[in-house]
């Protein structure tokens, strides 16, 4: 049995009166996929806010591999190692797709502000930046701008991007959201190579994503878990078919 890396604890976020989660507990496993759904304001997306730390939790916590890291800003939590990826692709479009690995590359090894070496020095990073571009199946588009890539391609450059930091938990919020079904097959795939050996919590609305990628499933309706469990118990689940999937799940 693997060990929980990520663990929330009674996890509750309040805008004002409004209680936007409400004591959240769940148990991420070392290495597992792990998926979260829910109906529109389910408080799918303020979860992934407070565990990548853009949110403070009202009460709680949030424990990345033994490490307490409720509160702490997204810059420390990713020191943790925890990488998160948004719903809107969060590159640099000016720039190269190896110009935007190289930074965040650089940026893990601290080398963000380096102004007095070539680029071309770095061969350290620069191996690194080969690696990824052959992880994301981007080789062959390394010199390209990355605001010119069809949108599945920047979503894949985003991914390459948030592995840069060598996570030990990714987040992927709604990675497939504005895809063709060409375009959500090739990214499933690819997301299941890259994530291999790593954990992954996502938030994904298309259910074939959903019950093909994910060995668990959490389903998380008002603010609250009302359901965890393999895609076969979700799927089987009344409770889960009354609140959320309906004929989905049939």
């Amino acid at each position: 049995m693997s060990r929980d890396i990520l663990v929330l604890e009674r996890l509750c976020k309040s805008f004002g009166p409004v209680e936007v989660t409400r004591d959240v507990s769940l148990a991420i496993r070392d290495g597992e996929r792990h998926a979260l759904i829910g109906p529109n304001g389910a408080g799918k997306s303020t979860l992934f806010h407070l565990i990548s730390g853009n949110y403070k939790p009202t009460s709680g916590r949030i424990v990345l591999d033994g490490h307490d890291i409720g509160g702490l800003d997204p810059a420390r939590v990713n020191r943790r190692g925890l990488a998160r990826s948004f719903q809107i692709t969060n590159i640099f479009p000016g720039l190269s797709v190896a110009e935007n690995l190289r930074l965040a590359v650089m940026r893990r090894h601290g080398l963000q502000f380096t102004v007095w070496r070539r680029v071309s020095h770095l061969r350290r990073v620069n191996a690194e930046v080969e690696e990824l571009l052959c992880k994301i199946r981007l080789e062959a588009r390394a010199h390209l701008v990355a605001g010119d890539l069809p949108y599945s391609d920047q979503r894949s450059l985003e991914i390459g991007m948030t592995l840069a930091s060598d996570p030990k938990v990714i987040l992927l919020d709604e990675p497939m959201a504005g895809m063709s079904h060409e375009e959500t097959e090739y990214t499933t795939g690819l997301i299941r190579e890259v994530t291999a050996g790593r954990t992954l919590m996502i938030v994904e609305h298309d259910m074939d994503v959903v019950f093909t990628l994910a060995d668990r499933i959490t389903v998380l309706v008002y603010g609250a878990v009302i359901a965890t469990g393999t895609p076969a118990e979700i799927r089987e689940s009344a409770r889960v078919k009354e609140a959320y999937l309906g004929e989905e799940a049939r």
